[in-house]
């Protein structure tokens, strides 16, 4: 099994760019699909952006097209979500999640972090 960690999640002002970090261990990303999640108070936990096994394809959220990139680093095993130009709207709490195949659903993942607070001021 991967056991994952979030970090990088505070407070900043709109406009602004920030950059989550995903670290594993136990096994390499590089066997999962991978993804960042969000949520929200209030709301349920949805896709942000991921990545499928081999990096093949990839999917973002709508709300993010354009402002967030999501990228893998194996040679340190660790899963990364760039941020730019952020919104109120993207305050939330922010996971990474591993599993065997790309869904857009939650409910599909198995592993997941403990989650990163985000929280971004207008």
């Amino acid at each position: 099994q991967v056991q994952l960690v979030e970090s990088g999640g505070r407070l900043v002002q709109a406009g602004n760019s920030l950059r989550l970090t995903c670290a594993a261990s136990g096994r390499p990303l590089s066997s999962y699909a991978v993804a960042w999640f969000r949520q929200a108070p209030g709301h349920e936990r949805s896709i942000v952006a991921a990545l499928s096994w081999g990096d093949r394809t990839d999917h973002y959220a709508d709300a993010v097209k354009g402002r967030f990139t999501i990228s893998r680093d194996g040679t340190n095993n660790r899963l990364y979500l760039q941020m730019a130009d952020l919104k109120p709207d993207d305050s939330a709490v922010y996971y990474c999640a591993a599993a065997s195949y790309l869904s857009i659903n939650a409910e599909q993942w198995h592993f997941w972090g403990q989650g990163t607070q985000v929280t971004v001021s207008s």
